[in-house]
């Protein structure tokens, strides 16, 4: 399952997305670090197919966790190339103007 968490701010729509199992936990390697942080991550529990709308719909994105990138490299964005990946946990940002 995934866990996001909406937000609205003026315009735009706002979601923090991340694989349920990440909650909580923290990562870090050299100089990078990641905190899924339950007061930004934890909402609702949804699905890929969920996540996808959600998607689409927002005009930013934070992405946490294997399944949660790869459906936003699968509706095309993400560009595979541009993922953080600490303690090989895949990070993304979508920002849509």
């Amino acid at each position: 399952m995934i866990s996001i968490k909406l937000y609205k701010q003026g315009e735009d729509i706002v979601i923090g997305a991340c694989d349920e199992s990440l909650l909580g936990k923290k990562f870090r390697e050299g100089k990078f670090q990641i905190d899924v942080a339950k007061n930004f991550y934890d909402g609702q529990r949804i699905d890929k197919k969920t996540l996808e709308k959600f998607l689409l719909e927002a005009t930013i994105a934070n992405l946490v966790g294997k399944e949660t990138v790869a459906c936003a490299i699968k509706l095309g964005l993400v560009n595979p190339k541009c993922i953080l990946i600490i303690k090989g946990i895949p990070h993304a940002q979508i920002v849509q103007m």
